[in-house]
């Protein structure tokens, strides 16, 4: 096995077998901590839907702390399974630690497809008007299957990790490179550019989502109106849901142009203005930031929407209990709004605080006393819900469009970059590399200029070096070495 240094290492067969391990386990580790932080049996989902006792605002921020504590692990164990594959057998390794991450993909695929079965069987059964202890089961099964998704989607990430960075490693040999000097003005430039990329990824893809939504919501309200006036002229309404989904379609597809272009873009024109060094920075950046935002948006979406159903969980055993107790909560709601609107006269007291009303007739203290606990547990847990129904439409985007996508652009951003490459490393416009000298001269100016240019540098030495050892001109290293003019120039 040839390492991108140019040294060649021997790769024991236990070797590789260990790297597709260290991947095989580091995305077991990686679906259990992704199971932890967004299932709603334990404390990190449970916390958020105690949270939204408070309002949205605690909600959104505990979200989004969660998904940033949970790349900790991950991350931790990617490091390792790439430290170990590349010290055993460079990144040939890292190739083998993406194949046994990915080796549970139809485990990863039939759990990721059981979030969305699970959601849709709960749609059907509510808008087949099945009794609410058919929803009650939906729910429980779609939160499971939140889980499952999330789980899903952290071995996608995981696995975009090390598959871009092998395909980063090819980039680099297809360069004619051996490493990435981030030092470098180009290379460090390119790692800014390309740790910036996937927040502006994100950013189009989250937008593409805010807007279709509102569209579709504009277009609801204008279509329920519309109901609502033929229904007042004897007419019948039946709402448009071909316009729905017409407007779904149309966003999916012609707002994604943007982010596609962004994503294939990027290190071409990297590349094609200031050469392959700053493509090998974009790449570079692309995959530690994208790494971080995809694992962090995932979990907070799948964290936000299993505490929304944790919170109806809530409300679905308060409900029982009132049907059990002999309580109509639907009457209740409309008994206590009724005694709220007269519990007060509307006048002050002495001391400016408002005056009860006691005309029994109007306002009941009795039963305002008998109904209270009940009614406050009510307000609470709707309170919560609506806290909780905030959470999950900020999380849908995250988890649902961006957080996946991310994949996407890490590794066809790679795969764009690789098989340019070639391309790249001999036409851009900036730090281009000279043409092959066909004159001793021209060789020996440039061996003289070769720090002149940081970008080419390389490139000009390893022609040097090229020229020399193959004895052009009736050269050979014995004679070069002779010169004094030329053997300085090679020592810079």
């Amino acid at each position: 096995m040839q390492k991108s240094d140019g040294t060649t290492i021997a790769v024991a067969k236990w070797s590789a077998f260990g790297c597709i391990c260290f991947g095989l386990w580091s995305g077991m580790i990686i679906g259990f901590i992704t199971e932890y932080y967004t299932s709603n049996k334990y404390g990190p989902t449970l916390s958020l839907s105690a949270a939204c006792k408070r309002g949205p605002a605690p909600n959104i921020i505990l979200g989004l702390a969660l998904g940033y504590v949970s790349c900790i692990i991950p991350i931790l164990c990617l490091t390792a399974t790439i430290g170990y594959a590349f010290a055993n057998a460079g990144m040939y390794g890292v190739g083998l630690a993406a194949l046994g991450m990915l080796g549970s993909l139809p485990v990863a695929l039939s759990i990721d497809g059981y979030g969305p079965i699970s959601d849709n069987a709960g749609g059907i059964a509510e808008m087949s008007g099945l009794p609410s202890q058919i929803r009650d089961k939906t729910d429980a099964l779609d939160a499971a299957g939140n889980t499952t998704a999330a789980i899903g989607k952290g071995f996608a990430i995981g696995s975009a990790c090390l598959v871009g960075l092998a395909l980063f490693g090819a980039f680099i040999t297809r360069i004619g490179q051996s490493a990435v000097d981030i030092l470098q003005p180009t290379q460090f430039c390119g790692l800014l550019v390309g740790a910036m990329l996937p927040y502006a990824f994100s950013a189009l893809t989250m937008k593409a989502v805010g807007d279709a939504a509102i569209e579709m919501v504009d277009f609801i309200v204008a279509d329920y109106q519309k109901g609502e006036r033929a229904i007042a002229a004897g007419g019948k309404y039946e709402p448009d849901y071909d316009g729905c989904i017409k407007i779904s379609t149309e966003a999916s597809l012609k707002k994604m142009i943007a982010p596609g272009a962004l994503v294939i873009g990027a290190p071409i024109i990297a590349g094609f203005v200031f050469g392959p060094h700053a493509t090998a920075g974009v790449l570079a950046g692309n995959i530690v930031s994208g790494i971080q935002v995809a694992f962090s948006q995932s979990n907070s979406g799948g964290a936000w929407d299993n505490a929304k159903k944790e919170v109806e969980i809530k409300k679905t055993q308060f409900r029982i209990k009132a049907e059990n107790e002999g309580q109509d909560l639907v009457k209740l709601r409309l008994e206590w709004a009724r005694l709220l609107a007269f519990q007060f006269t509307g006048e002050k007291d002495a001391n400016g605080l408002d005056v009860v009303n006691t005309n029994t007739s109007e306002f009941n203290q009795q039963r305002y006393d008998e109904i209270k606990e009940w009614m406050e547990r009510d307000t609470q847990l709707r309170e919560q819900h609506i806290a909780s129904i905030v959470g999950d439409t900020v999380g849908d985007p995250l988890k649902d469009t961006s957080g996946p996508a991310i994949n996407i652009l890490i590794k066809l951003s790679a795969i764009t970059s690789l098989v340019f490459g070639n391309y790249l490393a001999h036409y851009h416009i900036f730090g281009n590399p000279s043409k092959p000298a066909t004159e001793l001269k021209y060789l020996l100016q440039r061996c003289n200029n070769v720090n002149d240019n940081p970008n080419t540098s390389t490139y000009i030495m390893k022609q040097c070096n090229e020229f020399i050892a193959n004895g052009y001109f009736g050269w050979d290293n014995t004679t070069f070495n002779k010169i004094d003019r030329i053997d300085r120039a090679i020592i810079g």
